[in-house]
């Protein structure tokens, strides 16, 4: 009679042998019904700082480089701009896109699992990669990092199950890393980081004339994506007179981030995105525990040490790289890593224990549960739904100035102010006039208090998210070192944000920490419209 584990392998084999269009079909499928209460917001933080302006650029004027002469590689200005030229500037589409890159990443992740353990393992990594809270929460975000994470996981695929020396293997691999860094320059460091190991073991291996002609052919593989990079940047100083981006674009991604402090405080945050943010130690740990167990006697195929010492190589060069690199700490940098993270734990588990399907289903519901609950701890709100609950209260704050005080002259700060005054990001219908101030922070609040005449609304909103708890924490304890950082950095509340610049509260809302609220200042003036600065 055959056991409901033979049954599960036979339907996982099934799934497996079906053709890969449609493998890619039903993953898309699931990623877009997944998310489909978030097709329709509109864009987020850097979607509208960045990624759909320089879209724009593309789609208007066919030019590669944006106006505002950011380095980013130009690949998704490309796709979406192409996608718009024929569907329709629509913000559907634009996620729609971004679900199908993650869909296809999804695949890579599945079929790279498949390669290395088997067919159930690749089930359990790709179902656990697509509801890890980071990875679902950029599955609809119009960033670069899921383009690239997309491409960088095909090129695993093809080269993680052993090196050979298959020539157009070769060729996809250097294509698909190319493609990799001309949607996010830093993607170059998922390729070098495998030619160096490649260099390493052809040190090794010299002696052995096959091995030498693979190795040779890898380094060359993993090399030649730097080129089209290189030919990129070189475009841009042609175009622009700037190399890696405006000064103010360099000093916040590279320069200002290059000294000691800097440096040792990132190498620690990123070890707790790595092996911590988002329930991510509750494998870790998992996997650990199993070590003290003995291996099974019918233990199925396991990853060989080769792929073991690849994935390593992988995980430390993003851990030590990501310290230095890119201006903020965001945890999207690291999205190929996290499935190669999950591979080895799931490895792990089936390797030492029978009841691994339960250790699976516990880490499922940990990291479900970590789309909606948040830690009392510091993190952005892309790393999960938070995400959604600051775009829908700056929608509700915009609609309510839109609807009681249309020709309101509005003080706010970014995002806002370019929500407020760009219809394509899909706040307003028509722009509203406003002028911008850098935060809610006290100085803020006591500068704008100076020029009350040039403004007669306020939408004040958090622009240094902290949850509730952990703001009362960092409250309650002012002398300690995070204390002190918060107390310089936090935002006023709007009553005393209301209090300061002599206003009313007329609309308020609140989700989780991430609140907005909408000031009225019963002034009689001419307010005046100045230039929003970014």
């Amino acid at each position: 009679m055959e056991s409901p584990s033979d049954r599960v392998r036979q339907a996982c084999a099934q799934f497996a042998a079906l053709p890969g269009l449609l493998l890619f079909l039903l993953f898309f499928a699931a990623v877009a019904i997944s998310h489909l209460t978030l097709l329709q917001l509109p864009y987020f933080w850097d979607e509208g700082g960045y990624y759909i302006p320089a879209a724009l650029d593309f789609y208007h004027t066919g030019q590669l480089v944006p106006h505002f002469t950011n380095a980013h590689p130009p690949l998704p200005n490309v796709l979406l701009g192409s996608l718009w030229h024929i569907v329709g500037y629509h913000i559907v589409a634009t996620r729609l896109l971004v679900c199908a890159f993650a869909a296809a990443g999804l695949l890579a992740i599945f079929r790279l699992t498949q390669r290395l353990l088997d067919v159930p393992a690749a089930v359990t990594v790709a179902l656990l990669t697509a509801v890890y809270p980071i990875w679902f929460a950029q599955s609809s975000l119009a960033h670069a990092d899921i383009f690239a994470a997309a491409f960088t996981l095909w090129a695993f695929a093809l080269y993680l199950p052993g090196a050979t020396s298959d020539a157009p293997r070769y060729l996809s691999v250097a294509a698909l890393f190319s493609l990799a860094a001309l949607s996010k320059e830093t993607s170059i460091l998922e390729p070098a980081a495998l030619g160096a190991l490649e260099l390493a073991l052809l040190f090794r291996d010299w002696q052995n004339p096959l091995l030498r002609r693979r190795r040779l052919g890898w380094i060359a593989a993993l090399s030649f994506p730097l080129l089209p990079l290189v030919a990129w940047f070189a475009y841009h100083h042609h175009v622009t007179g700037f190399t890696f981006g405006n000064p103010e674009f360099l000093r916040y991604n590279a320069t200002a981030n290059l000294t000691a402090a800097h440096v040792l405080q990132a190498v620690r945050y990123r070890f707790l995105h790595l092996f911590w943010q988002r329930n991510i130690w509750m494998p870790i740990v998992f996997a650990l525990a199993c070590l003290f167990l003995a291996r099974r006697d019918d233990a199925p195929r396991s990853l060989t040490p080769s792929a073991r010492t690849t994935i390593a190589v992988l995980v430390v060069a993003n851990w030590l790289a990501f310290s230095v690199l890119g201006g903020a700490l965001l945890t999207r940098y690291l999205l190929p890593i996290y499935p190669l993270i999950l591979i080895v734990c799931v490895d792990l588990w089936r390797t030492h224990t029978r009841r691994w399907p339960f250790l699976a289903a516990a880490t499922g519901v940990a990291f479900v549960s970590a789309l909606w609950v948040n830690p009392p701890t510091s993190f952005a709100p892309e790393d999960n739904l938070t995400y959604r609950d600051m775009i829908v209260v700056h929608q509700e704050a915009i609609d309510f100035v839109a609807q009681h005080y249309p020709d309101a002259t509005v003080l706010t700060a970014w995002p806002v102010a370019a929500d407020l005054f760009r219809p394509e990001l899909g706040y307003v219908k028509t722009p509203i006039k406003g002028i911008s101030i850098d935060d809610f922070t006290l100085p803020q609040i006591r500068k704008a208090a100076q020029e009350p005449e040039r403004y007669d609304t306020a939408i004040v909103f958090t622009s240094h998210f902290v949850s509730p708890a952990f703001r009362s924490y960092l409250m309650s304890h002012p002398n300690t070192r995070r204390g002190k950082e918060f107390a310089v950095s936090r935002d006023l509340m709007p009553a005393e944000i209301a209090a300061l610049l002599g206003g009313e509260i007329v609309w308020q809302d609140d989700r989780g920490g991430e609140w907005a609220a909408v000031l009225r200042f019963h002034r009689s003036y001419d307010a005046l419209l100045m230039p929003l600065r970014r």
